[in-house]
C-alpha cells in the first residue's frame, strides 16, 4: 500500500525515471502504415455485440439497445474518470465531479444514491464484485481503464438482463484486448496540469511461432496532484493480463485473467460556493476554493478505549489487491457448447473522504459567527464571547486577522477489505427447428461476497481557504481560566463510529432461447434467483478517553467507539424474473424491435435496519418492470435509433448519508419509494462529408415518485439529481493523418432532493481533442492534446446530499458540487 510518507518523497526525477522505464521494456517490433479511417456512418450498428448473451450479433440485429464504443473513440472520451465515458452513452447521467473514482451513474429514471447500483461494471463479461450495498465503495475503486481496452459494451432490456450476474437496467462491460498471430505493441506518455505524468503500455501476441498460446499484458504508472489540487497526492499503478489458448480443432479456447492494483486518489466532495451565483468562491488568502481539503489534518489522532487512533485522510482513496479468473469456452458438435466463467478477487481498500461542513452549520464563518453558533455538537459555554475566545493558526500560533473566516468540517476514515468470489456455467444447444435457428442457454451464477465497513469520523476546525491551515480555539472564563475547544485544529474526536461487517451469498438459474430467421428475431428467457445475507454490527457507546489532562473540552475527551458487542442477523429471500425481446428486419438497412421485462433489485445489505432485539427487518426484493419499442436504420451516410422507454419501480430502499443532529457525525437513511418514468431516446451519426462526421444521441425523460412511505408529500415531485434532458453531439474528424473531435455533453436541470424545493440549472462540459500521425522509421506515433471543459463551466451536479432537505438558499452561500475544472492534457503515443 502507498503511504503519505512514500508520497512525500516522489521527486520530479523519479517521476520521470518511473515512465520512462516504461518505454525501454523489451517490445515486438512490426511495422505498420499510416491507416486511413472508413467509419462508415452505420459502423457502430454493425459492431458486434457479445455483452449479455449466448449468440453474438450486431447492434442492428439485437432485440434491445446496445452501444459499442471502439477504443480510438475510448482514447479521446477519457479524462478523469468512468463517468467521463459513461456520459456518451444514451440514457446514463453519469457525475465525475468526485475526481478519478466513485462515478454516480444514473439511468432511466432510476433512484438512487449514485455509484453503479443498476448497471453492474464487468470486464471481459465478469462482474468487478458480485454484489452491491455491502458498503458504499463504488465498483470503479477496483479498476482503472488501460491501453489493453478493446472496445466497451453497454446493452440494456431483454434478456441481457437475465444472464451471469444479472442486471436491473443494464451492463457495463471493457473488453479487453487478446493476443493473436501479430505481435503489437504500443506506449503512451501523458501530461497534464497539475504535475500529471501518466505512462501506459499494452503488448500483446502469439507465445512462439505457430502457437496456439496467446498473451496481452497493459498497465500504467501514474503520478498527479489534480484535479484539483489539496496537498494529497494520487499515486499508483495497475498490471493486468491475459494468458489466452486455442484448441487446435477450433472448438474454443481457455482463458486466464489476472489484475492487480495499487492505486491511490484523491476524492472531492461539495464545497460552499457563492449563495447567489453558485460560483467558486475566494477564500481568506484571495484565491478560488476549489476545495476543502488540507493536508494539515493527515495524521489527525486521538485516545480511543483501543489506544491510540490516527487518521490516514491523507490517502484519499486506496485500493491494493487483484483478482484472478479463467474463462473456458467450447464447442463439442452436434450444437452442444459449454462455456464458464471463474473469478476470485480480494482487495484491501479504504474509502477516507472529506465532507461538506461540520454538520452544525456547513459553511464558513466568521469568527463571531462561530462563537455564537452554540450548538450543542460544538460544546461551547453560553459565556463564551468573541472577546474572551482566542483563535490561532496551529502550525505557527499566530492570531487569525479579524476577517479570517472560519470553516469547521469533518473527514471520515472508512477501512474497506473485500473479496469476491464468482463462478457461472452455461450449457448451449444450437438447432434448427422450421424456419428458426434456436441458440438454447440453460445458465447458473453464483456468488459469495463480504466487505468490511469500518469506519470514524472527526471534526476539526481551519480557516477557509484553498489548502486550508488548522485553527485552535481557546475561550477563557470570568476568573481568565483556559477551556481549549479545539486543540491542533481537532474540534471533536470521534463523533461517529460504524463497524460493520456484510456477506451475500446468491445462486441464480436461468434459461433463454434466442432465436433468428430471416426476417425476425426473438428473445425470450426466465430467471431465478435466492440470495442470503449474513450481517454483524457493532455497537457504540460515548467513552470519557482524558480525564486528567485539564482545560479540554468535552468533545476533546469524549469518544464514540465500538463496545465490543455485537449484533449478528440474517436475512433472505428469493425472486424471479423474464424477459422477451422480438425484432423483425424491414429492410437490410432497418430495423424495428420491442422488448419488456419482469425483474427485480436485492435491497442492499447496508440498508436492513434491525431492532436493538436483533431482529432484522423484512427482506423482500424490489420489482422492477420494464419496456422499450424502437427503430435501428444503418445507412451509408446516416445511421441512428429511436426508442420509447418505460420504467416501474416498486418498493425501493433507498439510502441516503445525512448529518445526525444528535452527535454530529453521519448515519445511514432509509426511505422505502416507488417511482414510475417513461421517455425516449435517439441515437444518430451523419458523414457530413469524407472524413467528417457528425454524432450524438439525446435522452428525454419524465419520471416520478409514486409512493414514499417517511413523507407521502414527495409523491408526484420529480426524482433527486436526475434530468429530463441529456444529450451528446460532436463534430469528428480522422483522415489517418490529423483528427480532430469537438463535441459537448449536457445535462438538463435537477432537483437536489426528493422534496424538490432546490434546483439545480442544466450545465455543459464541452471538449476539444486533436491530433498528428507520424511515422519514424517503422514505428507509428501520434502526438495529441485534450482540452477537458473546454468553457470552464462550473454546473452543479449536486447539493449537499449529508444536509439533505434541510439545506436552503437564499444565504450569502450555497453547498454543491461543481464539475471539474478545465484541464489540459498531452499524448504522446507510439505503436511498434
Amino acid at each position: 500500500m502507498l503511504t503519505r510518507t512514500c508520497l512525500a518523497s516522489v521527486a520530479v526525477s523519479r517521476k520521470l525515471t518511473s515512465l520512462a522505464s516504461l518505454f525501454l521494456l523489451p517490445l515486438p517490433v512490426m511495422a505498420q502504415e499510416a491507416e486511413t479511417p472508413d467509419r462508415g456512418a452505420a459502423a457502430e450498428l454493425e459492431e458486434v455485440v457479445v455483452t449479455g448473451t449466448s449468440l453474438a450479433r450486431t447492434v442492428l440485429d439485437t432485440p434491445l439497445a446496445a452501444t459499442s464504443i471502439d477504443e480510438d473513440r475510448l482514447a479521446k472520451l477519457t479524462a478523469n474518470s468512468q463517468a467521463d465515458i459513461l456520459n456518451s452513452v444514451p440514457s446514463i447521467k453519469a457525475e465525475g465531479g468526485g475526481g478519478e473514482v466513485a462515478a454516480n451513474v444514473f439511468i432511466k429514471g432510476l433512484p438512487s444514491g449514485g455509484q453503479y447500483q443498476f448497471t453492474p461494471l464487468e470486464y471481459d463479461g465478469i462482474p468487478v464484485f458480485s454484489s452491491f450495498g455491502l458498503n458504499s465503495s463504488a465498483f470503479d475503486v477496483y479498476y482503472r481503464n488501460d491501453l489493453g481496452i478493446e472496445r466497451l459494451e453497454f446493452v440494456r432490456g431483454g434478456v441481457s438482463n437475465l444472464f451471469g450476474p444479472g442486471s436491473v437496467a443494464g451492463l457495463i462491460n471493457y473488453i479487453s484486448k487478446t493476443g493473436s498471430d501479430t505481435p503489437e505493441a504500443q506506449v503512451q506518455l501523458e501530461l497534464a496540469d497539475e504535475d500529471r505524468a501518466r505512462g501506459d503500455f499494452a503488448f500483446s501476441g502469439p507465445l512462439g511461432a505457430g502457437s496456439n498460446m496467446f498473451y496481452a499484458v497493459s498497465g500504467f504508472y501514474r503520478y498527479d496532484e489534480g484535479p484539483v489540487k489539496t496537498g494529497n497526492d494520487t499515486e499508483g499503478f495497475q498490471l493486468r493480463g491475459n494468458l489466452k489458448r486455442e484448441f487446435e480443432d477450433g472448438s474454443g479456447s481457455i482463458t486466464v485473467y489476472g489484475q492487480y492494483i495499487d492505486d491511490q486518489v484523491q476524492f472531492y466532495l461539495p464545497l460552499p460556493l457563492d449563495g447567489s451565483s453558485r460560483s467558486r468562491i475566494r477564500g481568506n488568502d484571495g484565491k478560488k476554493v476549489y476545495s476543502v481539503q488540507t493536508d494539515q489534518v493527515d495524521g489527525m489522532g486521538f485516545q480511543t478505549p483501543d489506544g491510540p487512533f490516527r487518521s490516514s485522510i491523507g490517502d484519499g482513496v486506496v485500493t491494493e489487491g487483484g483478482s484472478i479468473a479463467v474463462v473456458f469456452d467450447k464447442e463439442f458438435g452436434a450444437g452442444w457448447g459449454v462455456n464458464s466463467k471463474l473469478k476470485y478477487a480480494d482487495y484491501d481498500h479504504s474509502f477516507d473522504f472529506f465532507l461538506d461542513g461540520d454538520g452544525v452549520v456547513n459553511v464558513p464563518e466568521t469568527q463571531a459567527a462561530f462563537i455564537a453558533n452554540r450548538n450543542p455538537n460544538r460544546g461551547l459555554p453560553a459565556t463564551a464571547t468573541l472577546a474572551n475566545s482566542t483563535f490561532t493558526y496551529a502550525d505557527t500560533g499566530e492570531v487569525l486577522p479579524a476577517d479570517a473566516l472560519l470553516f469547521a468540517n469533518r473527514f471520515i476514515d472508512r477501512d474497506r477489505p473485500a473479496d469476491d468470489l464468482t463462478a457461472e456455467l452455461n450449457l448451449t444447444k444450437s438447432l434448427t427447428m422450421g424456419a428458426f435457428e434456436h441458440r438454447l442457454t440453460l445458465g447458473g451464477f453464483y456468488g459469495n461476497a463480504e466487505a468490511e465497513d469500518y469506519n470514524v469520523t472527526t471534526t476539526y476546525l481551519a480557516d477557509f481557504r484553498r489548502e486550508a491551515r488548522l485553527v485552535n480555539l481557546v475561550v477563557r472564563d470570568a476568573l481568565g481560566n483556559p477551556t481549549t475547544y479545539s486543540l491542533n485544529g481537532l474540534l471533536n474526536a470521534g463523533n461517529g463510529y460504524v463497524n460493520n461487517r456484510h456477506e451475500v451469498t446468491r445462486y441464480a438459474v436461468y434459461l433463454a432461447d434466442q432465436l433468428e430467421s430471416d426476417k425476425f428475431i426473438f428473445d425470450i428467457g426466465a430467471r431465478f434467483e435466492q440470495i442470503d445475507g449474513d450481517i454483524r454490527r457493532e455497537r457504540t457507546a460515548t467513552f470519557v478517553t482524558d480525564s486528567t489532562t485539564p482545560g479540554l473540552a468535552p468533545a476533546l475527551r469524549d469518544v464514540i467507539w465500538g463496545n465490543d458487542t455485537f449484533i449478528d442477523a440474517s436475512v433472505d429471500t428469493n425472486e424471479w424474473a423474464l424477459a422477451l425481446g422480438a425484432l423483425y428486419k424491414l429492410t437490410d438497412q432497418v430495423s424495428l424491435y420491442v422488448n419488456g421485462a419482469r425483474g427485480y433489485f436485492f435491497p442492499e445489505m447496508r440498508a436492513v435496519q434491525i431492532n436493538t432485539l436483533g431482529q432484522p427487518q423484512s427482506y423482500t426484493a424490489e420489482i422492477i418492470k420494464q419496456a422499450e419499442l424502437g427503430v435501428k436504420f444503418a445507412g451509408e451516410r446516416f445511421s441512428g435509433t429511436l426508442a420509447a422507454l418505460y420504467t416501474d419501480l416498486s418498493d425501493r430502499r433507498a439510502v441516503s448519508f445525512v448529518n445526525d443532529p444528535a452527535t454530529g457525525g453521519v448515519i445511514e437513511r432509509v426511505n422505502i419509494v416507488s417511482t414510475e418514468s417513461y421517455g425516449a431516446e435517439a441515437t444518430f451519426a451523419f458523414r457530413v462529408v469524407g472524413d467528417l462526421s457528425f454524432e450524438g444521441n439525446v435522452t428525454w425523460q419524465e419520471h416520478e415518485f409514486t409512493e414514499f412511505d417517511t413523507n407521502p408529500a414527495f409523491i408526484g415531485n420529480e426524482l433527486l439529481r436526475q434530468p429530463n434532458l441529456l444529450y451528446n453531439a460532436g463534430l469528428y474528424y480522422d483522415d489517418g493523418r490529423f483528427d480532430a473531435a469537438f463535441f459537448n455533453t449536457h445535462t438538463g436541470s435537477t432537483y437536489t432532493t426528493e422534496s424538490n424545493a432546490i434546483k439545480l440549472d442544466s450545465y455543459d462540459v464541452a471538449r476539444l481533442d486533436f491530433g498528428y500521425t507520424f511515422e519514424i522509421g517503422q514505428q507509428r506515433g501520434r502526438v495529441g492534446l485534450d482540452i477537458y471543459n473546454l468553457f470552464d463551466d462550473d454546473g452543479i451536479t449536486e447539493g449537499s446530499p449529508r444536509q439533505d432537505i434541510s439545506q436552503t438558499t437564499g444565504g450569502a452561500y450555497f453547498v454543491g458540487r461543481p464539475v471539474l475544472p478545465r484541464r489540459y492534457t498531452f499524448r504522446l503515443t507510439f505503436n511498434f
